[in-house]
């Protein structure tokens, strides 16, 4: 197959474009928005550190630390697609514009890129006026001529900014290979890895961390990924049969296909909702000194931290209650078995409508429940490496599912190019192409 890979002019343009891209977004995450003092920035970061804020600079790359014009990186487009696709399961309009096929699609983008210029306003509104009100010790202020400028041109960069990883996310999908938002999330998140890889070899160095408990890490690590390979590419195959007539009046000739159902169906989105809703108080509570003096409110922060027994069930508790919510909302069994009820097909022992439907429901309700233990399992493994074992870097969960996902996504459709590029030239050699072209014997020649 790598022999083969030099003759492949499309897919290497596609790689190269994609690795552009890369580039391109890795620059803009140095590019400061005008006013911030970045001494005082990191210095901020650094108490934020447990917080939703913490997390979206895992995502961004560090670009929120370095308060760059990427500093909101593509949370509000996906914030604006979750909130679309709520949307179009419950308004009856919107259900009518799923239907209408790659018209109710344009639509339906149209509407999510509108949405994310809002929110990509409001949040950034947010951040410009609440980085005006934060001073650090000794009276260092985080922005350094606070007003209206310094708010509208914080809200004109980082929503220009958004904008443009969302224009750059398309093209990436468009004219590259795989899911270009996916993979932009996914080079903020490994761009931590070196930092992080660099910090073990440190503490090892030191003798800060022994040899073995670093060897158990690597293992470990090495052994939850596979697990989650393996979980991730497992289904649940339904056996469906298709009656086809093959000639006659009577003949009939029973064909048996599979309903694929991943064991996995809602991916990572439970855990990047759970980690940001669980992470709410601590942030409420690191925001200033009047939030952090309300002792309710520093109390339920304090019990929420990594490592307490609260926040292992809380967390455990909402990566359940969204991986149903998700799962339900992105697959309509009673849909599926209209479907299947259309096309003919029929599951062995089961009657066509209801009772495939319910079927089928009970099945997703198996498979989302055993999905959801998986996803809590991986999400709560990096608190224990944290507060038992020491890891010096966050071996999170959710940017392993992320990298995992994308991954496995990324390779599937390098393999499917290759495969067509194969096919084509197989075509070519064979004259496929050509036939029945001038030149080609016509009938009664």
């Amino acid at each position: 197959m790598l022999s083969q890979f030099g003759n492949l002019s499309e897919l290497k343009q596609r790689l190269l474009f994609v690795l552009g891209a890369l580039i391109v977004y890795r620059m803009g995450t140095f590019v400061p928005v005008p006013g911030v003092d970045p001494v005082a920035m990191m210095q901020l970061m650094d108490q934020q550190k447990g917080t939703v804020l913490d997390l979206f600079n895992m995502f961004s790359g560090g670009a929120l630390q370095r308060m760059s014009v990427f500093a909101l990186n593509v949370v509000p487009y996906i914030s604006a697609s979750i909130i679309v696709q709520l949307l179009a399961t419950m308004l009856p309009s919107w259900q009518a514009l799923r239907k209408e096929g790659e018209s109710g699609r344009r639509i339906l983008t149209q509407r999510t890129r509108w949405l994310t210029v809002a929110l990509a306003v409001f949040q950034s509104l947010s951040v410009g006026m609440a980085l005006q009100a934060q001073t650090m010790q000794g009276g260092v202020q985080v922005v350094v001529n606070p007003g209206t400028f310094f708010v509208v041109s914080t809200v004109i960069g980082l929503t220009a900014g958004t904008l443009f990883l969302m224009w750059l996310g398309e093209q990436i999908t468009e004219r590259g290979v795989g899911n270009g938002i996916s993979l932009l999330i996914l080079a903020g998140i490994v761009a931590g890895i070196p930092a992080a890889v660099g910090s073990t070899l440190q503490q090892l160095g030191d003798g800060q961390m022994n040899i073995l408990t670093g060897l158990f890490i690597v293992a470990l690590v090495v052994g939850v990924t596979w697990f989650v390979v393996f979980v991730e590419r497992g289904q649940r195959r339904i056996t469906v049969n298709y009656a086809r007539r093959n000639g006659g009046s009577r003949a009939y000739q029973n064909q048996s296909s599979h309903l694929p159902l991943k064991l996995n169906m809602s991916g990572v989105i439970p855990a990047v909702f759970a980690s940001s809703l669980i992470m709410f108080p601590a942030t409420i509570a690191n925001m200033g000194s009047a939030f952090a003096e309300v002792r309710v409110l520093r109390e339920i922060s304090n019990m929420l931290t990594p490592g307490e027994p609260l926040y292992m069930f809380v967390f455990g508790a909402l990566i359940v209650l969204f991986a149903f919510f998700y799962t339900a909302m992105v697959f309509n069994s009673a849909e599926t078995a209209e479907n299947l009820k259309k096309s003919g097909a029929l599951i062995p022992g089961i009657r066509p409508g209801k009772a495939t439907a319910d079927y089928i429901d009970g099945v997703m309700t198996r498979l989302t429940g055993i999905g959801a233990l998986y996803l809590v399992a991986v999400c709560l493994l990096p608190t224990l490496l944290q507060t038992k074992l020491g890891v010096p870097f966050y071996f999170g969960g959710t940017s392993l599912l992320i990298v995992v996902v994308v991954l496995m996504d990324f390779t599937a459709q390098v393999q499917a190019h290759l495969v067509s590029s194969q096919y084509e030239s197989l075509l070519k050699k064979t004259n496929l192409k050509n036939y029945g072209r001038a030149g080609s014997v016509k009938p009664g020649q």
